[in-house]
Parts: structure tokens; sequence; C-alpha cells
């Protein structure tokens, strides 16, 4: 199944800006191939035309607000009956992931400026566009980032991951067979230990189901705890667990050099040097030339497709992940 992911009309699709351009986005062009966007404008929306004058998130005393300082306008209604209406349309399409305009008073999800009077110069915080807002709210469960975020290796691995994993379990839900969940759960398992061990053995006792449940509340269950699987980065000690697993398969069939060039490996990503990816696509050349079918069924050595992969890194939002 085809990721379907939500995007600011703006990041490539669309010349609607405020300033009538139209950004380019690298994950946006590299994921085109491998996904469908379901893209809209909230500005343009609400009736707002191209190019058009700044608006900006006013929050003081008496509310939050998304105001226009050069005519007056208050859009702030106009916007929650389109963020309402859109909204409700997503949530039944399947949507698996979104990536919305960085820093936008209405699509930016985070870092986006707040004002205490529309015509102020200074900031007095950094929080959510109104849009953006909305869908923390009704998608508390999903991927949401921004393009900018998005240039960080850390941040796009885990999006990555956690795109394609949700669209393959969107898909086994839809079949709403158990055999097909406990297959699921079986490929992940390694990929799930390295994010999330805690949530990875709910899981596996989930998909068990020791205690007869129902087909529907099975996946009820399993839908609610895979939600937390990838609230943070894989951690780098259970990803190295993970590895050196892998490494036991393998470590008597090679050469010293090439020993040595893995364990070298495994070490620049301890040090948050190299992406996750780099080492897994190694490990992959292995798993594929030694016919290591029982790694090889297990997602966590290629969770997305390898031309995706990328060590490009901007080192921005290393530290921060929602």
């Amino acid at each position: 199944m085809r990721p379907v992911i939500f995007a600011s009309k703006c990041l490539g699709f669309e010349n609607c800006r405020w300033n009538g351009i139209m950004l380019h986005s690298d994950i946006i062009e590299l994921l085109r191939p491998y996904v469908d966007f379901i893209v809209s404008c909230p500005e343009m929306e609400i009736g707002l035309g191209v190019p058009r004058s700044p608006i900006r998130v006013v929050e003081n005393t008496k509310g939050v607000f998304l105001l226009q300082p050069s005519t007056g306008l208050d859009l702030t209604g106009k916007m929650e009956v389109f963020s309402l209406k859109l909204i409700e349309d997503l949530l039944n399409k399947g949507i698996d992931a979104f990536i919305l305009k960085d820093a936008s008073p209405s699509c930016g999800y985070k870092n986006v400026k707040r004002y205490a009077k529309a015509e102020q110069k200074n900031t007095t915080a950094k929080s959510s566009g109104l849009f953006g807002k909305k869908i923390l709210d009704s998608f508390p469960f999903s991927a949401v980032e921004d393009e900018g975020r998005l240039t960080n290796f850390t941040l796009r691995e885990v999006f990555l991951t956690r795109l394609f994993t949700t669209a393959a379990f969107r898909e086994i839900k839809l079949s709403g067979k158990l055999k097909d969940l406990v297959s699921f759960q079986a490929k992940n398992k390694l990929l799930f230990l390295a994010y999330n061990e805690k949530s990875m053995r709910k899981l596996g006792k989930i998909a068990a189901n020791s205690n007869k449940k129902q087909t529907g509340e099975i996946y009820n269950d399993y839908a609610e705890e895979f939600s937390n699987v990838f609230k943070n980065p894989a951690k780098p000690g259970a990803a190295i667990n993970v590895l050196q697993h892998a490494f036991g398969y393998f470590s008597k069939e090679i050469s010293k050099e090439e020993k040595d060039h893995y364990l070298q490996q495994l070490a620049k990503y301890k040090k948050g040097t190299l992406p996750l990816s780099a080492v897994t696509l190694l490990t992959m050349a292995y798993i594929t030339r030694f016919k290591l079918s029982y790694l090889k069924e297990q997602t966590f050595f290629a969770p997305y497709p390898e031309s995706l992969v990328s060590i490009s890194d901007s080192g921005r939002g290393r530290d921060s992940y929602r």
C-alpha cells in the first residue's frame, strides 16, 4: 500500500505562498514516486489571494487569533471552519503522515511566531499555527513534521520508518485477518525492539491473543499500542544490540578487515556521526550475500525503499522530537 501524506501546497505543488512563490522541498521530491499526496493551502482556502499581505498569530488575554495587520482582518473564524471541514475529510481518507510548512502562521505545527498585538514587532513566544494545531489535536498518533526539520537525518529516518510502517499496518488492518497481524508483528519485531522494547512486548502479547478476544478488538488494542512505538528515535543502545545480533549470523563468514569496518560503522552510529540507515544498508548487504532468510524478512534492515536513504544532515532539530 502506498503511504498517503498530507502536505502544505506551497512545498513544491503550487505558487501559493504569501509572496507568490513555490518552495522547493527535497523530501517532497524524494517521496513523489513512492507516496500519494493530498495537498492544500489553508490561507488560499479561506479567501486570501496570491500574493497577499502576511498574516500573524496573535495571542493575548482574550485568546489566540489569526490576523492580517495590513488590513485589520480577523481570519480566526474562517480558519476554524476550514480546518474542521478539511480534517473531517482527512480522517476518512486514511492519512499516514503530514509534512507542513515550517513556521507558517496557518500550517506550522511548531516554531510559529506569536505576537501580543498584530502590529507589534517583537514576538512573545513560538508555538503552532492555527491549522497546524488542529492537525496535532486531531491526529495525535500520526507522524507530523515540517520540511525544515526533515533535513535532519535522524528525524527524517524516524519519519520515513514510521510512514511506511504505518501504511503497512493500515493495509493489514483493512484485511481484518489475525494471521496478517501475527505476520506483521513477526516481521517488525526487531524494528519495534530498536524503537521501543516495552511496546514491542505489549504488541507481541496482543497479537498472540491469549485472551481470545474478537479480531476487531485485537486490532483496536494493537493500533493503540502501535501509536507509541515511534514516539522517539531508535535508541542507539537498542539498535546496536539488534545490529550486533545480526552481526553474529555472518561474523564468522567475513574477513577481519570486513569485521573491523563493520564495527567502525557501529561506533560512528553510536557517536551520532552516521545515520542508522547507513549501518542497516551495510548489514542488509551481508544478509543478502549469505542468504539469511530470517533477517531478510525483518523490516528493521529495510523499513523504507533504499533509494530514500540519504546521509545529508542539516543538524536542525537534532535534540528535538515531537
